[in-house]
């Protein structure tokens, strides 16, 4: 079998530089040519006959036509080689993304974060956080121990640049401006015979339209459409006629269950709707407040249309209902009794989500949102009453990482999630004012773990700032957990509730404790003592300032 080298093509014996492009031509002569006679090549034999290396190296694949036995062998055994490659460094790629976060890997995992890298151009007179630029993921995979001392400093460089500062209100006007429809549809006075702030409104429907066909929650949520069936079975029964027009009774929450998340609030909403002065909207959390008003169902799934505040009143029409019933009733002992009711909602977001008001509202120049949550709650309904259920916030963040983590969780990973969100935090109070990192939507979807929920007293002050002391109640999980009895009678005074029954305060005491730590979790352990010590130092100082604000040093939670 012979080659020609110039054109390589795999040729037969008598088709010899037929087709060599460089060896074409009426006056080619073989034995004058060079290149034919093979001069200054070096000639391989393989299956016992003579060919030259080059031609394996620069086969032509244009002329298919004359492949046959050996060649094609070869090309199987090429494209399987290249297969194998290919299978190779797929399971290469797999180990070293399974490998770093556990620490396996051979090369330091670049979400391991290590000391600052010594620079001599540093003075050592030069504050904390001229080093910023200087910080470098670590050289070498050192113990989770040893990174203590190199977090530690990025707690510091934090620490030095905490300042509670006291936030600007805005004004009524201003809050018009931004929602205009949502203050057309809320009155600015409630009816005097109902505890609950509930109106009429005209209801302008006839009697064969649907009063929730529009509605948001009903349309993306399978679950609540048995609720909103019912609704409308028993719409037409619930209004109020006058002077040949229909009313609804339209209510809002009495009071709320702001916050935190992880921190027990699940518990306390279960043992509060066993009242039976209390009420519910349909739907334990909807985040109306937060984030559909905004358009956001998921935040990973971007915005949708946004649901208007009819959407939200619809949630509470159950209870309305229960009021009208009341209010309609002619027995002056029974609406003395019934129109007592009240009406809570319990969406844990509401304390300390604010996300989404760069999308929404001018951007100010400090970086800092311009309206809060707290200023449109306040606007519509200044003496709500607030109920926030707090925790130690190492365990809560500990607790929410292993409640929302989808893979791959361990203690570990926690560590790790942990050192990269304090990183990131670092970087943008070193820029920015602390309430402007809090509410920062980039750094709080950037961080891996959510720490910024464990920081109450920043969220706590801004509420203050339009709210008074005595509307908010802040309870600890550790004192529900420890004395349930005590907290329940806490928030029916704070509440203003009627006195129960020995049976009915057995009911609501004595029920086991909901959405408590699944059993896959627990398997996981606790966490690092190491990333225990990191948290606590992060979280020291703003403990210290909310035991100052609410004069309870308990909030330090020392002995957790």
């Amino acid at each position: 079998m012979r080659y020609c080298i110039n054109c390589c093509i795999h040729l037969l014996p008598n088709d010899l530089h037929r087709e060599c492009f460089r060896c074409r031509g009426p006056d080619h002569n073989n034995q004058k040519c060079p290149v034919c006679r093979g001069e200054n090549k070096i000639p391989l034999h393989t299956d016992s006959k003579q060919m030259k290396w080059l031609a394996v190296l620069e086969v032509r694949t244009d002329h298919c036509e004359s492949w046959n036995g050996f060649f094609c062998l070869r090309k199987g055994k090429l494209c399987s080689l290249m297969f194998g490659l290919i299978i190779m460094t797929l399971v290469m790629v797999s180990y070293m993304l399974t490998g770093a976060r556990h620490g396996l890997l051979l090369i330091p995992s670049p979400f391991h974060y290590g000391a600052f890298a010594s620079n001599p151009s540093l003075m050592d007179n030069e504050s904390l956080s001229d080093m910023k630029d200087y910080y470098q993921p670590s050289k070498m995979n050192i113990s989770y121990v040893k990174d203590y001392p190199s977090i530690k400093l990025i707690i510091d460089t934090i620490t030095s640049k905490i300042e509670f500062i006291t936030r600007q209100r805005p004004d009524l006007e201003e809050l018009r401006k931004q929602e205009p429809h949502m203050f057309s549809v809320i009155p600015n006075k409630f009816l005097p015979n109902s505890k609950n702030p509930c109106w009429y409104e005209e209801y302008r429907g006839n009697a064969t339209a649907d009063p929730y066909a529009t509605n948001s929650y009903a349309l993306y949520s399978k679950r609540f459409r048995i609720i909103f069936d019912y609704l409308r079975k028993v719409f037409w029964n619930h209004l109020y006629h006058y002077k040949d027009k229909h009313y609804r009774l339209r209510c809002l929450p009495h009071f709320y269950i702001i916050g935190q998340p992880k921190c027990g609030t699940t518990d306390l909403y279960d043992r509060l709707r066993l009242h039976p002065d209390v009420r519910f909207s349909a739907i334990k959390e909807p985040h109306w407040w937060t984030r559909k008003r905004f358009g956001i169902i998921r935040l990973r799934d971007g915005f949708h249309e946004r649901y208007p505040v009819e959407d939200y009143l619809d949630l509470f029409d159950l209870a309305a209902h229960q009021i009208q019933g009341v209010l309609q009733s002619e027995t002056g002992q029974d609406r003395a009794r019934r129109s007592n009711i009240i009406i809570g909602e319990a969406s844990a977001s509401t304390m300390w989500d604010n996300n989404a008001w760069i999308f929404f509202y001018d951007n100010s120049t400090e970086g800092e949102p311009p309206f809060l949550i707290q200023d449109f709650i306040h606007a519509f309904q200044p003496n709500a009453k607030l109920i926030i259920m707090l925790r130690d916030p190492v365990e809560r963040l500990y607790s929410d990482y292993l409640y929302f983590a989808s893979a791959n969780k361990s203690a570990e990973d926690f560590h790790e999630k942990v050192a990269e969100s304090l990183q990131l935090f670092e970087g943008c109070v070193l820029d920015f004012s602390l309430r402007a990192c809090v509410y920062n939507n980039t750094l709080n979807n950037a961080m891996p773990v959510r720490l910024q929920v464990g920081l109450y007293v920043v969220y706590l002050l801004d509420w203050l700032t339009v709210f008074n002391k005595d509307q908010i109640l802040v309870l600890r999980l550790e004192d529900h957990a420890s004395n349930m009895r005590y907290t329940m009678h806490m928030v029916f005074q704070f509440l203003d509730l009627g006195p129960l029954s020995e049976k009915q305060e057995a009911l609501i005491t004595k029920s086991p404790a909901s959405n408590t730590r699944r059993p896959e979790d627990r398997s996981l352990g606790p966490m690092l003592p190491t990333t225990k010590a990191i948290l606590r130092d992060f979280y020291r100082p703003f403990n210290t300032k909310l035991a100052q604000v609410l004069f309870d040093d308990a909030f330090l939670w020392k002995r957790t």
